[in-house]
């Protein structure tokens, strides 16, 4: 591309930005402060958003700019859950060797998020050794589909059907834990 070219893009960018995504601020914010529990983080939350859509609008400009913000902003919070909550599930299992200072749960809190953890430990250790190891690295790990694939040396097709069905087999053990044996 030419420096013209990326000139023009660019300004075309600038324009659909301000056309289009700017006036949306103000929904913008509202779903921020309702999805996001930390009210400090919105403006920074804000800003990233806006970077992400600007750079991919500076390659092609969406086409529906409201659904596209609100996917942009709904990816960025779920990245956020995600590198906020990815901690080995054996580390997990062993609260004590955790070093949590200021906001320690209240001591039922501990035990009931031991017995879950243990629970789902339990389960599992039941489901079939690949259905298994594709929800660990799935859902444990975070890895995508297509690392899940590689990792366990089958299709990407071969490891979504094995997470989809490790996770059905996982729910299903849960609830019917939960429930006392019934279905």
């Amino acid at each position: 591309m030419r420096s013209s070219d990326a000139a023009s893009a660019v300004s075309k960018a600038d324009a659909w930005f301000m056309r289009e995504i700017l006036p949306l601020e103000g929904s913008l914010m509202q779903f921020l402060q309702h999805n996001w529990r930390n009210k400090a983080e919105i403006l920074d939350l804000r800003q990233e958003i806006y970077i992400r859509v600007y750079e991919a609008a500076a390659n092609r400009i969406p086409e529906k700019p409201k659904q596209f913000l609100f996917a942009t902003a709904r990816n960025l919070l779920i990245d956020r859950v995600r590198q906020a909550l990815v901690i080995p599930i054996d580390a997990a299992l062993d609260f004590d060797t955790l070093d949590v200072a200021g906001d320690t749960p209240g001591p039922e809190r501990v035990v009931m998020a031991r017995d879950e953890l243990r629970r789902l430990q339990a389960a599992l250790e039941k489901l079939q050794p690949r259905w298994r190891e594709a929800v660990v690295l799935g859902r444990i790990e975070g890895l995508s589909r297509r690392e899940i694939a590689q990792r366990m040396g089958v299709t990407e097709g071969t490891a979504a059907q094995y997470l989809s069905w490790g996770i059905c087999a996982l729910v299903e053990t849960l609830y019917r834990d939960s429930s006392g044996g019934k279905t």
